[in-house]
């Protein structure tokens, strides 16, 4: 049963799944039965939401995958609870293929920067996953299944054009203001925080080993409507 028809459950796992960098990637094992594997993985999201992980051909889970493609990731985003099962997490589902789109190595090393070494290596290589569905826990009563058509959104061509761009120009000349939208938004600890990535549904930013998610208000298609909404969050910060 799915029930990602509730509003905003959707908006909640996108979210999430967007806000975490590190996964942990179950595989099915090539040997012992096809047993279920499970490693540690960093990861990062397409403009439609889809997660991009960078992996090694020497790695069991990418030996498994070279055999069963299917994967199941656990995401768990910044939770302030003591307990780390009363904070929200988030199953997603589907298939993991090897993608040498340019757009995907931009929007990973973006959000990773130190695994720009390994991904020179001749056995490194990106993957896209094609979701089926999501499992998302949210608190108490808050338990829901998500179809990939409810999960991902269609992203905008004009935007993914426009990222690299608007990423440089922010960080460049309102260096302030990506400080404002962490601390006074996100509350985040002071830093040299930075945008990394910018899609239809938000801002991603990175202070060292930390990365934060800055949601947008509405749903943006291009350049202009970006710089409409960051001007929006930047008057909110100063007024916080």
């Amino acid at each position: 049963m799915t029930d990602d028809h509730q509003p905003g459950i959707a908006t909640d796992a996108r979210h999430l799944m967007r806000s975490a960098a590190i996964s942990s990637l179950a595989t099915v094992m090539r040997e012992a039965n096809g047993a279920p594997y499970v490693s540690l993985a960093a990861v990062a999201t397409d403009h439609d939401g889809a997660p991009i992980l960078l992996l090694s051909d020497l790695a069991d889970h990418t030996k498994n995958l070279k055999v069963d493609d299917r994967i199941s990731l656990l995401l768990t985003g910044r939770s302030a609870h003591e307990d780390p099962l009363a904070g929200e997490r988030l199953s997603v589902m589907g298939q993991l293929a090897r993608s040498d789109a340019p757009g995907l190595r931009q929007r990973y090393l973006a959000r990773h920067p130190r695994a720009a070494g390994y991904a020179k290596f001749g056995d490194f290589g990106f993957y896209r996953m094609t979701v089926d569905r999501a499992h998302l826990v949210a608190g108490f009563g808050r338990i829901h299944w998500i179809e990939s058509e409810s999960l991902l959104i269609k992203p905008s061509e004009r935007l993914m054009a426009a990222e690299a761009d608007i990423v440089a120009h922010m960080n460049d000349d309102h260096a302030d203001a990506v400080q404002l939208y962490a601390t006074r938004l996100l509350g985040r600890d002071h830093g040299d925080w930075r945008m990394t990535g910018v899609d239809g549904e938000g801002a991603d930013l990175r202070l060292r080993d930390q990365v934060a998610r800055l949601p947008f208000g509405c749903q943006i298609e291009d350049s202009t409507d970006v710089r409409k909404e960051l001007v929006r969050l930047v008057n909110k910060a100063r007024d916080a």
